[in-house]
């Protein structure tokens, strides 16, 4: 279930009679508690609670009680011993009319509301549905629900006007939404004349049986878009004069209303009788704009950009400047002076604003700033200097970009509210301004400067220097022109092999020649553009884009060009998790990356909290020199020997085997045992998986052939071989009875992973012996010795691996040139290595205790064994103190010694970036 479809269950709970016995059960099924789950709770089978409660192991401990005695029950299910033995996060007691809950696994202050309450605080709870909640999505009950009424007005509609669900009409449709948005905000924030004027005047005015309701509708649009000295003129209806002229191209254009059905009226009044003066636009614009995307509908109230990681863009980006500077003026009303003026002229600018977050959250932070200036000089009532206009944004989609605008709006009306005052918030806010600030169209064809330029003459660069196409729209000027632009944003996560081909036509025309831009993600455009853009403009950008632009092979064909272009790294947030607040998708790993002109100061480098100051900041997000990991074609330490892909069967499946076909195979040909080897790649290594081979030398083809099982399947192989269209496979049909390409060598060998999940602390990997083939599907370093092997299963590899080598997803992907070979390491004496050579044995040793568990089991971080923990933070130590003379403090750390290490052992081999 996702959060709108738990409010709507939790607000039909709270409106059905209490049932004191039936609560518990329908509340967790409220929260998408399975059946199967609550059956056994009603049996008492897996209920221990020893109040006569309802107790959910790991989830929730809860009591219906009598009246007037919640208090008690409540303090009586945290000191209940089966709440601590249960592990319950979180406890309730309710007797119908008043209810409390607390959240024992946090500090989040606890319930306290009546019964029929209870809804709005549904975000408390959204653990129970495997919801990993965020502050925002607690404290927003109004937007979840409104979101949730709006879409099931919105599929009501168009299942009673298909038409407007078309291409040519949906445009329609989304822009009837954000004018009932508005009107509902209008009709509870005192915009209109009387609290409920919108929602009253439709009920009273329209038929029960919804027949006029469009018509109802569309006459107040129509008196909305219409001076009242004019209306007379114009035919408009008396009942819909009291309604202010708003304009501001919201009610302009079509006026066409869809048509209503009971149900649809009876959806569009329950939701104008929500109570509008909560919406928080920095949430609700994304949300709402899934109600109009048919893909993310599914997902709906899920999809938004938390408020703190949108911070961890703008504050470093500008914000933090501008309240060190309010800092800095304290009392000194010249100094406030100077900073008011600056601040009026700042432009923020998001190339991919989707419903606007972004964008509102720089006005509401920057007015914050504002009214305390003003305060400051005694002005605390002035008018605010900060434009509304000054923050432009680029959306491909209609509906979210006309949001963003409303949500602006909305934005500047609340901040006139908190920081001036209801009075003067209503006297300036209609009619709205006629401009449309935000554009609708393809950010990496359209030119920045005709739409955010750096004065407000509507100075251009050619098309050519900008990589963009003119924009055919006429131009706004700036207020207060000659500012600071900041450009900001969270543009499309589209990977190389996951974009479209009109996707991909956009990064061609951005590179401007060559296939570099075939191996880069869409978000590459965004990077490249930035730095033109910052060329002719005074101002910085930062956004937030996949972590892996700034690893594998990406670093150098983006970061190469932007350094050309003159623009620098001037902060930086290190890889963290991105993670929606739906459970069932997947999280991203992201970083932020600041640009500025090569003559910018540079901040640093923030790795989760912490921000370490650096005077420059690699394309790999660490402290140092921007260099270029390049791959090379053998290892870079001369303590590694040579890695190479494994085997490559190329075979049709007849030269592999499972464990019961090889135990078949071994009854019927006993003699087949001599060519049996076992087969491993990455799944094997890493799920213990047993897979075998055949491994016929070309002195044993004659007794190969003579067992009928292996001959007929060596037939079965030149068979595959000679069919395939590819002629490199055609020619392997002339030894039908090896491997097509084989690097295997007889001795002890190290076998690695291709991939690995994030979640392991370190990489998979084994040692081996000369009776297992590894697959093409892993690699192998042959001779090498276990001094290798502890290096390669080290922190520090992982550290290097996860930067340098790039990902599949979110897990890390293995490369030879790029992880092995460049793995720095310093000169090893022979102490070094008998010291690694038994660190590699224990961990070895602690493996084999736990057998049969597998490497996947093993590494498991909530599960690893604290004897293998121990063994790897030996390990750890060793080499650690090999390289620096003691641990490293933490990754960055690791990395920033790493690539110290990497330049010194490569002059002459690594690219330096500019």
């Amino acid at each position: 279930m996702n959060a709108v479809e738990i409010e709507e269950a939790i607000s039909a709970l709270a409106e059905q009679p209490f049932d004191p016995d039936e609560f518990p059960y329908a509340f967790l099924e409220a929260f998408g508690r399975k059946s199967t789950e609550i059956k056994r709770l009603r049996s008492g089978h897996s209920n221990k609670s020893d109040l006569d409660g309802v107790l959910q192991r790991n989830h929730i401990h809860i009591k219906t009680c009598a009246l007037g005695t919640v208090k008690e029950t409540l303090d009586a299910l945290r000191d209940s011993a089966a709440t601590a033995k249960g592990k319950a996060k979180f406890i309730l007691a309710t007797d119908g009319q008043t209810l409390e809950a607390e959240d024992l696994s946090s500090d989040v202050p606890p319930i306290v509301c009546d019964y029929p309450e209870f809804p709005d605080h549904f975000g408390f709870f959204l653990p129970l549905a495997g919801i990993s909640t965020v502050k925002q999505i607690r404290e927003s009950a109004f937007d979840i629900k409104a979101t949730g009424r709006l879409n099931r007005l919105y599929v009501e509609l168009l299942k009673d006007n298909p038409e407007w669900g078309t291409s040519e009409r949906r445009h329609d449709m989304n822009h009837f939404m954000a004018r009932l948005i508005f009107c509902f905000f209008a009709e509870d924030t005192d915009i209109f004349s009387k609290a409920d004027l919108f929602t009253s005047t439709i009920e009273t005015m329209s038929a029960p049986d919804s027949s006029n309701t469009h018509e109802v509708i569309g006459e107040l649009f129509k008196a909305m878009n219409t001076k009242p000295e004019d209306r007379a003129g114009a035919g408009r209806a008396r009942w819909a004069s009291v309604f202010p002229y708003v304009n501001g191209g919201l009610f302009s254009g079509s006026t066409d209303v869809p048509r209503f059905s009971r149900i649809s009226r009876s959806y569009l009044l329950h939701i104008g009788n929500l109570d509008w003066k909560k919406i928080n636009p920095d949430i609700f614009g994304s949300m709402i704009q899934a109600v109009a995307d048919d893909e993310e509908r599914g997902a709906l109230g899920m999809h938004y950009t938390s408020v703190p990681n949108i911070l961890k863009v703008l504050n470093p980006l500008f914000l933090d400047d501008l309240r060190e500077k309010l800092e800095e003026a304290g009392d000194n009303t010249r100094k406030l002076l100077n900073l008011r003026n600056r601040m009026a002229r700042i432009r923020v600018f998001d190339p991919a604003c989707g419903s606007g977050n972004f964008l509102v959250i720089a006005y509401k932070e920057m007015r914050a700033i504002e009214a305390e200036l003003n305060q400051r000089r005694g002005e605390g009532d002035r008018r605010s200097e900060i434009p509304l206009t000054n923050f432009r944004g680029i959306e491909l989609r209609d509906f979210p970009a006309e949001i963003a605008r409303l949500a602006l709006i909305i934005a500047e009306y609340q901040c006139d509210v908190r920081h001036r005052g209801q009075k003067e918030a209503l006297a300036e806010f209609l009619p709205l301004d006629a401009k449309n600030w935000i554009t609708c169209g393809n950010a990496l064809r359209l030119d920045w400067l005709s739409i955010c330029p750096p004065t407000g003459t509507g100075v251009k660069m050619h098309s050519e220097d900008l990589f963009s196409t003119p924009l055919d729209q006429a131009e706004i000027d700036f207020e207060n022109e000659g500012g600071e632009t900041y450009v900001c944003g969270n543009p499309p996560f589209k990977g190389a092999r996951k974009q479209s081909a009109e996707q991909k036509s956009d990064l061609a025309f951005i590179f401007q020649g060559g296939n570099d831009y075939k191996d880069c993600d869409y978000v590459a455009g965004w990077y490249l553009k930035g730095a033109a853009f910052l060329t002719v403009t005074k101002g910085a950008l930062a956004f937030v884009s996949t972590s892996s632009v700034c690893e594998g092979e990406q670093v150098q064909h983006i970061w190469s060009r932007v350094f050309d272009s003159g623009s620098k790294i001037i902060f930086a947030h290190r890889p963290f998790a991105w993670r929606n607040n739906a459970s069932n998708i997947a999280m991203v790993t992201c970083v932020i990356v600041g640009l500025g002109a090569d003559t910018a100061r540079v901040l640093g480098v923030f790795d989760d909290e912490t921000l370490k100051h650096c005077h420059s900041v690699s394309p790999y997000l660490i402290p140092g020199e921007p260099i270029f990991v390049t791959a090379q074609k053998a290892p870079v330490s001369a303590n590694l020997n040579q890695i190479v892909s494994g085997s490559m069967p190329r075979d049709g499946g007849n030269l592999l085997l499972g464990n019961t076909e090889k135990q078949e195979l071994e009854a019927k040909a006993p003699g087949a045992s001599k060519f049996l080897r076992r087969y491993s790649g990455t799944s094997e290594l890493t799920n213990g998986t047993i897979r075998w081979c055949l491994w016929i030398e070309d002195g044993d083809l004659g007794a190969a052939k003579a067992i009928p099982e292996v001959a007929e399947r060596i037939r079965a192989v030149e068979a595959f071989r000679l069919q395939s269209k590819a002629k490199t496979t055609n020619g392997y049909a002339r030894i039908p009875h090896k491997f097509a390409q084989r690097s295997h060598k007889n001795g002890n060998a190290i076998i690695v992973s291709a991939t690995s999940s994030q979640n392991r602390e370190y990489l998979p990997a084994d040692w081996i012996n000369d009776q297992v083939i590894v697959s093409n599907a892993a690699y192998v370093v042959y001779g090498g010795e276990l001094s290798q092997f502890a290096c390669l299963v080290s922190r520090l590899h992982l550290a290097w691996v996860a930067t340098v080598c790039g990902r599949m997803k979110t897990d890390y992907r293995y490369s030879k040139t790029l992880g092995w070979n460049t793995f720095p390491i310093p000169p090893l004496t022979e102490k070094n290595k008998a010291d690694l050579n038994r660190c590699a044995e224990d961990i070895l040793l602690a493996r084999e205790a736990h057998f049969p568990a597998t490497i996947a089991d093993l590494y498991d971080p909530a599960k690893m064994p604290a004897d293998l923990r121990a063994a790897h933070d030996r390990n750890d130590e060793v080499l650690e103190r090999i390289y620096i003379g003691r641990r490293f403090r933490n990754d960055t750390e690791r990395l920033e010694k790493l690539f110290d290490l990497y330049i010194r052992m490569t002059t002459g081999k690594g690219k330096k970036a500019g």
